[in-house]
């Protein structure tokens, strides 16, 4: 689904900054456009500007308890992730990690190159109604501007020597970033990597729909510890509630 020239844009803004990275008068203040706590935390996202009415009048909205597959026999994605990370930010929203140009998956015939990853705490989605500490989103976008996420649930466990990198570069406030250079960010992900697969939508503002949301299947494992720091830098849960399924199919 091809996203029209003004949503395009504002997809676009999402994709390199996980939505726009907070001003210096908006870190300064720790106030957002929108936000998880407060007055602007997401029930009333779609009423705070017009061109985030899809977060309240969308029928495809993200993220979902993922439960009632069809099995569908889905094919492997080829992960072709060549490029390292350039830098890590924390922009109020989530810490992110910006990947440099040539990372892709292949889904549906059309390439999508890998932009950044990010995390909530706890897990957006839900599989078969059980929540994750932890939820990494792999932000992908064509040359058209369609959009796919990849992804990847955490539970508590072993110690996770990726997030190990990360988190000990992770900016403690909101506006800072710092550089960061990882060659093979394919290391987060298990190496089994069957997965769900169901349409949505951005799960931030403007909560664009049509993206391909590409759900793996096994999670990963991290600290007790590293989900304890990431919690205490965002200060706050920071992820959507569960919306509606409503007549989509989730395969497998």
């Amino acid at each position: 689904m091809k996203i029209n020239s003004v949503v395009e844009g504002l997809s676009l803004v999402l994709i390199l900054g996980l939505t726009s990275s907070l001003t210096a008068s908006e870190a300064e203040h720790g106030k957002a456009h929108w936000s998880y706590t407060g007055e602007s935390l997401p029930a009333h996202w779609g009423e705070l500007k017009p061109e985030f009415h899809t977060c309240k009048d969308g029928v495809n909205q993200s993220p979902i308890n993922l439960t009632g597959f069809v099995d569908a026999n889905l094919t492997e994605i080829p992960f072709d992730y060549k490029t390292g990370s350039t830098e890590i930010l924390n922009n109020g929203h989530s810490v992110q990690v910006n990947i440099a140009s040539g990372s892709t998956i292949e889904v549906d015939g059309i390439k999508f190159e890998l932009k950044q990853f990010h995390f909530h705490t706890p897990s957006e989605n839900n599989i078969n109604g059980k929540s994750f500490p932890l939820e990494a989103h792999f932000v992908h976008a064509s040359k058209d501007g369609e959009l796919a996420v990849v992804a990847l649930m955490f539970e508590e466990g072993d110690e996770n020597k990726m997030l190990g990198q990360l988190w000990e570069k992770m900016p403690m406030k909101a506006g800072e970033k710092t550089k960061l250079e990882i060659a093979d960010v394919t290391t987060i992900l298990p190496k089994e990597r069957d997965y769900y697969r169901f349409n949505g939508s951005l799960t931030t503002p403007p909560c664009t729909e049509g993206v391909r949301w590409i759900v793996v299947k096994k999670p990963t494992t991290l600290s007790k510890a590293q989900i304890e720091k990431f919690a205490k830098v965002m200060g706050h849960p920071n992820n959507r509630p569960v919306q509606g399924t409503n007549a989509r199919m989730i395969v497998e």
